[in-house]
């Protein structure tokens, strides 16, 4: 099975994942942190213009620029990265390695307040500090749509959206042969192909996951007929 996790060997320290990079050809170090409303940022350097002293010292960036995060006249934050995070991501044209980075005060050297993955590391030392509980077991349940079509618009004077799916009832009538089989409104939960479509490509997303060093223990169609997966 194809990995994009480097070996562990790789993730015993910065150096020794620099120099694993260097000796796979990776060009370049994607560094990833989310804002305060979940939105995943990044910024990308050169294999060679990073040093494991980087990896002590921090990645500056602007936090003025991030919603929710600075103001301008104390905009400078720093990123210090977790290695154990690496992956090789799958979908860039040059082969870049992605870590993902606790967001830190340049001056004081303490974890930012806005940081959501300082919040999470946060709610998870009170947790312990309380005696409640010493581990905190997280499930992400991702649902999405697929759709063929999506169209949106607002003006002055109008607004509208229309959506489209293979799957969806509404293209019962359709004279295209792939709507033959045509999911019931809200009855799409669990079945098989040809109602479900999206068999093939849920299977890729969760095999591609996988290989980036996250678990997944299943993956359906969901109840509504207009291709909802989870």
């Amino acid at each position: 099975m194809t990995t994009y996790v480097p070996p562990s060997s790789a993730l015993e320290s910065p150096k020794a994942l620099l120099g694993w990079c260097a000796e796979n050809d990776i060009a370049e170090i994607d560094l990833r942190f989310v804002d305060i409303r979940g939105i995943a940022q990044h910024f990308s350097m050169p294999l060679a213009a990073v040093s494991p002293e980087d990896f002590e010292e921090g990645f500056g960036f602007d936090g003025s620029s991030i919603r929710g995060f600075q103001t301008i006249n104390e905009s400078d934050m720093i990123l210090l990265a977790d290695i154990s995070t690496a992956y090789i991501d799958p979908f860039f044209k040059y082969p870049t390695v992605a870590i993902l980075c606790d967001v830190y005060d340049p001056i004081t050297r303490e974890p930012y307040a806005n940081d959501p993955r300082g919040f999470a590391k946060r709610a998870e030392a009170y947790l312990k500090s309380t005696g409640i509980a010493d581990t905190a077991y997280l499930g992400p349940e991702p649902e999405f749509f697929l759709f063929s079509n999506v169209r949106f618009d607002t003006d002055s004077h109008s607004t509208f959206y229309e959506i489209d799916s293979p799957e969806a009832f509404w293209n019962s009538g359709s004279p295209d042969p792939s709507h033959v089989y045509v999911n019931r409104i809200k009855d799409a939960y669990f079945p098989l192909p040809p109602l479900d479509k999206a068999q093939d490509i849920r299977a890729e997303m969760v095999h591609v996951l996988m290989a980036c060093g996250i678990p997944i223990e299943v993956h359906h169609h969901e109840v509504a007929a207009a291709g909802q997966g989870e």
